[in-house]
């Protein structure tokens, strides 16, 4: 498992990481999942870290930065309407 980027959610990220692959291997994959109960373990990982990213004022650039790209956003993800002719046959 990996850190996550606020040292101060190390241990809900753990119990998250641990939940999911158990969740993921043992009843995704078998096709016996009916929710995803690690979501509320999830859920307090995402509220540390959004915390922590407020805190050090990245939330603020990461919004800018959003902002700044808007348009490349748009233009980049445009669905596909259709697959080129390759001319390949």
């Amino acid at each position: 498992m990996s850190a996550s980027l606020a040292p101060e959610c190390n241990e809900v990220k753990e119990r998250y990481d641990n939940c999911f692959l158990k969740w993921y291997s043992e009843k995704f994959l078998r096709g016996t999942a009916t929710s995803d109960e690690c979501k509320p373990i999830f859920q307090q990982y995402e509220k540390c870290l959004s915390r922590a990213l407020s805190e050090r004022g990245i939330d603020k650039m990461l919004k800018e930065v959003r902002e700044d790209n808007k348009e490349n956003d748009a233009e980049h993800m445009k669905p596909v309407s259709r697959i080129p002719d390759l001319g390949c046959q």
